[in-house]
């Protein structure tokens, strides 16, 4: 069982696997990398140490700004240039096993990276949405969205 998202592995394959087969999909497929953005997010806010706490709080926003304000990748890459340089900021985007995000209670994720892979090929850009949707929800009813845009 993932320790952070509470999925239960079958066969030996873990959530990462899930994740890598969702970027071979993208690879094979060019029209799937219009919810690449939201793939990683959804992975990585559901496993919470790959973040910093910054960049766990940073990412939860970015979703909001997705999903609730119609941004798109191309412009959160132009706003926050600045910001996320790594040149420039004072802070890290990757977890540490000093200093990783955690949820605190933990969340309750309806909908996992194993939901999108049974849905298979077919459906990946369709299911990427819904689970992003899913994610956003979670987080809102776990009250995590109080400091998003």
């Amino acid at each position: 069982m993932c320790p952070e998202c509470g999925a239960t592995w079958q066969e030996g394959k873990t959530c990462q696997d899930d994740f890598y087969q969702m970027l071979v999909w993208e690879h094979e497929n060019s029209g799937y990398g219009e919810v690449h953005h939201l793939m990683v997010l959804c992975y990585y806010l559901q496993h919470p140490s790959l973040y910093s706490p910054q960049g766990l709080s940073g990412a939860i926003r970015l979703l909001a700004d997705f999903l609730e304000n119609g941004v798109t990748p191309e412009q959160a890459r132009k706003r926050d240039r600045a910001t996320v340089n790594s040149h420039e900021r004072t802070w890290k985007i990757k977890g540490t096993p000093a200093s990783h995000g955690v949820y605190d209670p933990p969340v309750h994720w309806a909908m996992i990276a194993a939901n999108v892979i049974a849905d298979g090929v077919d459906n990946y850009c369709d299911s990427a949405r819904t689970w992003a949707r899913s994610v956003y929800e979670a987080l809102k009813t776990a009250g995590k969205l109080t400091n998003a845009r």
